[in-house]
Parts: C-alpha cells; sequence; structure tokens
C-alpha cells in the first residue's frame, strides 16, 4: 500500500476525508458550521496528523481499521483546537 490512506488515487482521499470530516463534526459537540470543502480538509488533516502519532507511538501500522478510529480522533482534536484559536465571534 502506498500513497496517502493507502490509495494513490484522489477520489479515494477525498471520499475519505469527507467521511472522517463529517463523522468528526458529529462527535464534537457545539456549532461545527463550515462547508463541504473544509469538512474534507478536516477530514484529511485529522487523519494525516493522528495517522502519524498512531504510527509514531506504534499503536498501530499502516493501514490497520485502529487508524480509521485514529483519523476520526485527530479532526475531533483539530476541530477543538480550531474552536481555541478562533474564539467566540
Amino acid at each position: 500500500m502506498s500513497g496517502l490512506f493507502g490509495s494513490d488515487s484522489w477520489l479515494y482521499i477525498i471520499l475519505v476525508g469527507f467521511v472522517v470530516g463529517l463523522l468528526g463534526r458529529f462527535f464534537m459537540p457545539g456549532n461545527n458550521r463550515m462547508g463541504c470543502l473544509l469538512t474534507i480538509v478536516l477530514g484529511i488533516a485529522g487523519a494525516v496528523s493522528a495517522g502519524w502519532f498512531g504510527r509514531e507511538m506504534g499503536w498501530y501500522a499502516a493501514g490497520q481499521p485502529a487508524g480509521f478510529v485514529g483519523a476520526i480522533i485527530g479532526a475531533i482534536a483539530l476541530l477543538a483546537l480550531l474552536r481555541l484559536v478562533s474564539g467566540k465571534r
């Protein structure tokens, strides 16, 4: 398996990013107003950061199902960080 998320297909990467971003927004309480593009970016960034961190800690290898759960947790963590930085409007 090579490439991001085990695939070289950009369509696959965007689809996985969208699903992970949606699940991250679903599990994060509060008002998460963002469009489809930001949801995809959130999912991809969460998956990349949590995947890297999980592999560095030795919790799982690339391509394991635990990586999907880690990606959702990474998206939630990025959403929380984004809320902390942006503050109230």
